[in-house]
């Protein structure tokens, strides 16, 4: 869904509307609070500033959000997934840098795992070997993501705050008795409504709020329009760059410091990135080209003109700017608008959390998918109320709309500059462009951001050190989850079980086996876990069928269902012992039903009869047989087996000797008729005993593993594992929840290991 020619022309204009009012109403209610950021004084002292500031105003607005970002990294999305994990999931599959080495070779198999080749000697191959060399090197890689993460999630807490405060602040321009208490109140009323409206999701929230936002573009860029013709046609002069240089020659270290203002009239364009998940790429960009630039470019020159001959109006010159007839209707709109700002961002943030998640850099948090039709479409139940939280805090803490946008500044900038270090290895990578291309893209993109990086550092004691200690909190979090998790991963692979110790129990695995099937869970996608044992030495009995399920995330936006699972035997067929690996993208929904149950046995019925195709059976943890089954081909087996499934999904059935192509129904008739009666009888056999053992029930066995530090580690270590992290785990949701497991048929075996 996420390329141009899976979309209707007439589907593209409703999205692009829709995208009105999710990605753009924070880029569009900038006008709000712009110019007062950048004159914080009641008077300007320059005319000439004014046309300097709009000219500083109308090239940022094109480098950035028109040039950069809509035709040039809007492009680098993951099948239509944007923000920095977006990025992140692209590098990864072009260089081993991903730190849980949870990959298998048959992953770059996968239909969407889709990555370019390059020559040995080729740029992009030496800027591969330079990432893979050092672990320290796909750290910071990782760390660099996880700031640039961190800082959505602050524009997510700050946008709501500065954008509604500054509309409701109109409030004042049409009656000066009302005071600022009576403002920050109001406007914490709305943040609560804001807040409370995200579960009815994306899409109805779009059409909801792409109508407001629409008429806010026509009023201002209408305004802009009357506004030049009335006040000062000779701010158009502004289209030279010469004036940016005479404003910064002129106002000197003012100059630069007023640039964190000026830099207001970009923000919302890192939401406009990270909220492609929400929208496909072309939609975005219609909606951009054709109302959003020229509506605001008309926006900042009107209240341009208007300060030409009203100096002294800097403060409040949008609401003053506008015509005495449509001011209150103008003002309703603008409040509408800002609450709709809000929303670009808190969307972003949902989009974010979400690809964090997944890639194991966030704790387990609930994510409710709002649309059928759109999977991109989510809402976070826990992250939305910790965003409220901040966000009235930081209104009714800051009650000023300038030290707000000092703090919005700083956190957008830095988005950024992330995104700008990501694009130049993705240009590198897995775009192999001329490297003068990626020169020029890099000294573009670095010479604004950095500009405007240093200009917002002179105001860090002015609110904008709110987004940093914002960001240091949940990267803490994120890191410190991250870590637990890939040192968890890394005591799995290290204690597996050996084959010869489970060949040494034979048949009966030293147990007593009863009817049934056993589920184990693992994060393991190869060998036989280390929580297997624990079970064995601790209880009587096992089940007849034990099957190793491991649920693994992969760099890519989604797993097509005919690829998801993977089965493997493990150890001779009397033990009755398999492995499952169910594969999804971070964009992907993991089931909350039986579906994921009877799909499972599905691959698992259907393995069993191709396995007797084939002459032996190896106790290797290599998948060797990666072989994709047409629907009809799956249904023919299935119904041999009297096992019809209602599933729709075909399994991608791994095992071992050699790659068997399975073409259809009369292809494996003649194959399985050829292998002689003894191997169909046998195969039948299995295929009843595991129908019986299903009949019988499926007990689902979650490990609990406690991790904890070592007596000798450092302090640091101790309180990041033994503090932080053991709080996130028992904050975080259950495993049991996740996979939705009954608990009449759950069982926990917990073990302790020391890091």
């Amino acid at each position: 869904m996420t390329l141009l020619h899976k979309f209707s022309a007439l589907l593209l204009l409703r999205l692009a509307f829709q995208s009105l009012g999710v990605v753009y109403g924070d880029l569009g209610t900038s006008p709000l609070y712009v110019f007062k950021n950048t004159f914080p004084h009641k008077e300007i002292e320059d005319p000439e500033d004014v046309i300097g500031a709009l000219s500083l105003i109308i090239y940022s607005l094109t480098l950035i959000p028109l040039v950069k970002y809509v035709f040039i990294v809007c492009r680098a999305n993951d099948n239509g997934q944007g923000g920095t994990f977006a990025l992140y999931s692209l590098l990864c599959r072009h260089a081993k840098i991903k730190t849980i080495p949870n990959q298998h070779r048959t992953d770059e198999e996968l239909t969407t795992y889709s990555r370019s080749t390059f020559h040995e000697q080729s740029f992009a191959a030496k800027t591969k070997r330079w990432l893979e060399k050092y672990a320290c090197r796909k750290n910071a890689l990782l760390i660099l993501v996880l700031v640039g993460t961190c800082m959505v999630i602050g524009d997510g807490i700050l946008t709501p705050a500065i954008s509604v405060l500054s509309a409701v602040g109109g409030i004042n321009v049409g009656n000066n008795r009302i005071n600022n208490g009576v403002i920050v109140l109001v406007s914490v009323v709305i943040l609560v409504g804001l807040f409370s409206l995200q579960h009815y999701g994306t899409d109805r929230v779009g059409w909801l709020f792409a109508p407001i936002v629409l008429l806010w573009f026509l009023l201002i860029g209408g305004i802009g329009m009357f506004n030049i013709w009335k006040y000062d046609r000779s701010v158009l002069r502004a289209i030279s760059p010469l004036y940016i240089f005479r404003y910064f020659k002129r106002r000197g270290k003012t100059g630069w410091t007023s640039l964190g203002g000026i830099m207001l009239s970009i923000t919302g364009t890192e939401a406009l990135f990270a909220d492609l998940a929400h929208f496909p790429a072309p939609a975005i960009q219609i909606a951009f080209t054709i109302v959003v630039f020229p509506s605001l470019l008309l926006a900042y020159s009107g209240q341009a003109a208007y300060l030409m001959n009203h100096r002294d109006h800097a403060v409040d010159s949008f609401y003053r700017s506008i015509p005495e007839s449509i001011y209150w209707p103008v003002f309703l709109v603008a409040t509408a608008a800002a609450i709709v700002a809000s929303q670009a961002t808190i969307s972003a943030t949902f989009s974010i959390i979400k690809q964090a998640l997944a890639l194991g850099c966030f704790p387990r948090v609930k994510v409710v998918h709002t649309s059928k039709k759109f999977l991109g479409q989510i809402y976070v139940p826990d992250i939305n109320w910790i965003l409220m939280i901040l966000c009235i805090a930081v209104t009714a803490g800051f009650k000023n709309q300038v030290q707000i946008g000092n703090a919005y500044g700083t956190a957008v900038v830095i988005v950024m500059l992330v995104t700008t270090l990501l694009m130049i290895l993705i240009m590198l990578l897995v775009w192999r462009c001329h490297w003068i291309l990626v020169l020029i893209f890099t000294v573009l993109s670095l010479v604004v951001e950095c500009t405007y990086f240093i200009a917002v550092l002179f105001k860090v004691d002015q609110g904008g050190w709110v987004p940093l200690v914002i960001a240091a909190a949940f990267l803490l979090i994120m890191y410190v989850w991250h870590y637990g998790t890939v040192k968890r991963y890394h005591f799995e692979m290290h204690s597996k079980v050996s084959m010869a110790w489970i060949l040494g129990l034979g048949p009966s695995l030293g147990l007593v086996r009863v009817p049934g099937i056993g589920l184990v869970y693992t994060e393991l996608a190869s060998g036989v876990p280390h929580i297997f044992s624990h079970f064995i030495t601790n209880l009587p009995a096992i089940h007849s069928v034990v099957v190793f399920v491991c649920v693994k995330y992969l760099p890519v936006y989604t797993v097509r269902e005919e690829e998801r699972f993977l089965v493997k035997r493990i150890g001779p067929k009397s033990f009755h012992m398999f492995r499952c690996v169910a594969r999804y993208g971070y964009k992907d929904l993991h089931k909350k039903d039986d579906d994921f149950e009877n799909k499972l046995f599905d691959a698992l019925f259907l393995f069993v009869r191709l396995e007797s195709m084939m002459e032996g059976c190896s106790d290797s943890d290599e998948y060797s047989l990666y072989g994709q089954q047409t629907q009809q081909s799956r249904d023919g087996l299935l119904d041999n087996n009297g096992n019809s499934s209602s599933s729709n999904m075909d399994p991608t059935i791994s095992s071992v000797d050699s790659i068997v192509p399975v073409r259809s129904p009369l292809h494996v008739n003649r194959t399985v008729g050829s292998s002689g009666q003894a191997s169909a009888q046998t195969e039948i056999d299995e295929l009843e005993f595991l129908k019986n053992c299903r009949d019988a029930g499926v007990v689902h066995i979650l490990g609990n593993t406690v991790v904890r530090a070592r007596r000798d580690s450092k302090f640091y270590k101790k309180i990041a594992i033994d503090y932080i992290y053991a709080f996130l785990r028992k904050m975080c949701r259950e495993n049991s929840v996740i996979f939705n497991v009954p608990h009449e048929s759950l069982l926990n075996v917990g073990q302790v290991f020391f890091v």
